[in-house]
């Protein structure tokens, strides 16, 4: 589905701005691994009844509203950035997570902002009304540090350019929620890191983590609470396949993506491996909340599968860039072999879990 939805106006008028083609390129690009955009059957989002967990909603929309983050997504005497004196390599990958994480944040932005725009139901509009607000501010503070660079994405253009991927309501809840927590799990670990690391953090952003990450986490707490709207989103068998599905999909796109950037990691002082089982021990303990099944990532078949889905999108890289009969037959063969690790990693044991009564939770890493 390639429709662009309206309605996208002022309010990402700020956020526009020209860059060399490479950058937009980059984020125009709609991959298994890229940050894509979403739509879904907003009418059916209008229905949601959030009475079943009123009181824990309104407690949450309250501190939305409240806005913690209001002053904190602009640049201050600690922000001392220094690209000139950036290894290349570095740069380049480092370009790249931003360019990445500048869509994806854009993505929610644009995502929530149309879910405002086409409904009528007063709790559901309120929420992603805040929630879109600051996806925007995420992606705009982002796409400040690339226009330092001289590579800020045009936000605005890619509205019109990107492909957009129709998701049914309850796989934008599962998908969404996934994001938003490994989000807040990758960001307050490479805080935390570079915290007990100062001499390790290269870049100014990572000074604005912390609060950063906890948007993230409050923006999950939104989707647990509409997927406890209706409980056979997280009971019924078919669905807790899907669940199983995200998890998996989820995880092995992170991991293959992290490790496309040996030295932005090198830089962080982090091992890439290291670092993805942390985050996904993290969000598994998180997601404990809401969903019934958990992925087993301490399973002797999960880290080797994991490998070979690197090793597979590698080859799938190669091949492309080879082109021709030859490049097209190899590029089919690495495809089957990643289709292949993908179903050894989802028929990986599941752990099962009894969700809490109370789904909300404060950030605690």
């Amino acid at each position: 589905m390639n429709a662009t939805p309206k309605g996208l106006d002022a309010d990402y008028a700020e956020l526009a701005a020209s860059q060399p083609m490479d950058t937009q390129a980059m984020a125009t690009e709609t991959t298994l691994l890229n940050p894509r955009f979403y739509t879904t059957d907003f009418d059916e989002m209008d229905k949601i009844d959030v009475s079943s967990v009123r009181p824990e909603w309104d407690k949450l929309i309250a501190q939305m509203k409240s806005d913690p983050n209001k002053g904190h997504f602009k640049k201050n005497a600690e922000w001392d950035a220094d690209w000139e004196g950036m290894d290349p390599a570095l740069k380049r990958e480092f370009i790249d997570f931003l360019v990445s994480s500048c869509t994806a944040e854009f993505s929610g932005c644009v995502l929530y902002k149309e879910m405002k725009r086409r409904g009528s139901n007063k709790d559901i509009c309120e929420l992603f009304s805040y929630m879109s607000r600051d996806e925007a501010r995420h992606a705009g503070f982002i796409n400040d540090a690339l226009r330092e660079a001289g590579v800020a994405v045009n936000l605005g253009f890619l509205t019109k350019a990107k492909k957009y991927t129709y998701f049914r309501p309850k796989f934008i809840y599962y998908a969404t929620y996934l994001s938003e927590k490994i989000g807040y799990a990758r960001y307050i670990t490479i805080f935390r890191h570079l915290e007990a690391h100062p001499e390790q953090r290269f870049h100014p952003i990572f000074k604005w983590f912390r609060e950063w990450c906890n948007d993230e986490f409050s923006h999950g707490e939104a989707f647990a609470l509409l997927m406890r709207t209706d409980p056979k989103l997280t009971t019924s068998f078919a669905n807790k396949l899907w669940i199983r599905f995200f998890l998996t999909a989820v995880y092995s796109t992170m991991y293959v993506r992290d490790h496309a950037r040996p030295e932005f990691h090198k830089a962080l002082g982090v091992d890439i491996e290291w670092y993805d089982q942390e985050v996904f021990r993290k969000t598994s303990t998180i997601a404990r909340q809401v969903f019934p099944v958990e992925i087993d990532i301490d399973h002797p078949r999960w880290l080797p599968n994991l490998r070979r889905m690197r090793d597979a999108f590698g080859q799938m890289d190669t091949a492309k860039r080879r082109g021709g009969v030859g490049g097209w037959i190899s590029h089919k063969l690495a495809s089957a072999k990643a289709a292949a690790t993908f179903v050894a990693l989802y028929t990986i044991p599941v752990i099962k879990r009894e969700p809490p009564k109370d789904v909300r939770l404060e950030p605690v890493y």
